[in-house]
Order: C-alpha cells, then structure tokens, then sequence
C-alpha cells in the first residue's frame, strides 16, 4: 500500500505548520516510528521555510504567491518533495550553501577554513542552516533549480515501523 498527498500552500508562515502536522498525522495513522516521523517533519518544516522566504514574488492574482509540497509513503521509502516558484538557488549552488552551513554548526573557526571569512558568523549561521538539517535528517536529498520556474528540494527516508502498523497490516 501507499499513500501520497500534495498541497499547494501560500508563501505565508502559517502555511510551515500545517504542511508538518498533515505529515505528522498521515506517519502517525500509517504506523510509522515516531522518531523517524518527527525527523521528516522538521526536514519538511526546514524545506517549507525555505520555500515562504525564498520562493520568489507572488503573481499578481496571489496575494502571497504560493509552493507544493508532495510527500509519498511507499513501502518502506518516503520522498518529499517542495517546490517553489522563486529564483532558484543562487550560485554556487546548494552543495556550497549546505557546506558553509556545516562549517558554521562546527564553530566560527571551521567557518575560517571554509572560505567565509570567519566574521560574518552570523550571515553563515542563517544562510544554509536549513539545507543543512534536510541533509543531517534524511538518507538521501536533492537540490535543483528549474530554470525560469523556481527550486525543488527532495529527500526520502527509509521508514520505520512500529509493531502493529496499520500501513503493514493491509499490505
């Protein structure tokens, strides 16, 4: 068995925590581990963040703009998938960005040796933070720009279950 959703949200804050509680609910309802659960849930909310700040201007007939975020529970994989309509990733990309937010969890000094200077500390602690927590919480995670049209972010997650899980049960 699977399941999958998708919603088209607006670029609004409020729209980060009921993307997570919807994937908390359908995890939890399934039988998947708790732990694995809220891993994924704070990759989504860190992908959703991502998508309200950086998601590019809102057309005209949308107040706010709007992203999709999609997520598939199959088998023993989930994928999840945020799209938005902005810019994109700037150059030199997301791999750059996810690094220099490694540099800045190891402190300012790692930050040194990174190539950012070491004093802008606080601009390296805010830009790739997020990256870098879909990265440490996910098996597998993928950036890319669709040109013209915004950026994806995807990651998937080897689930697993609790003894009795409705999702096992029925396959």
């Amino acid at each position: 068995m699977s399941i999958w959703w998708s919603l088209q949200l607006r670029r609004e804050a409020a729209s980060v925590p009921l993307a997570r509680r919807l994937l908390l609910r359908t995890m939890e309802t399934a039988g998947v581990d708790p732990d694995i659960s809220y891993e994924l849930s704070v990759a989504l909310s860190e992908a959703c963040a991502n998508a309200v700040e950086h998601g590019g201007p809102a057309p005209a007939a949308e107040p706010c703009g709007g992203y999709r975020v999609t997520a598939y529970l199959d088998g023993d994989c989930c994928r999840i998938e945020v799209t938005d309509s902005g810019p994109g990733f700037p150059d030199p990309g997301p791999a750059a960005l996810s690094r220099r937010a490694r540099a800045a969890a190891s402190g300012p000094a790692a930050g040194s040796a990174a190539g950012d200077g070491g004093s802008d500390e606080g601009a390296v602690g805010e830009s790739g933070r997020g990256l870098w927590l879909i990265e440490e919480l996910a098996d597998h995670v993928r950036f890319r720009n669709r040109p013209g049209r915004g950026a994806v972010v995807s990651f998937d997650k080897i689930l697993k279950w609790r003894d009795g899980a409705a999702l096992l049960q029925v396959s």
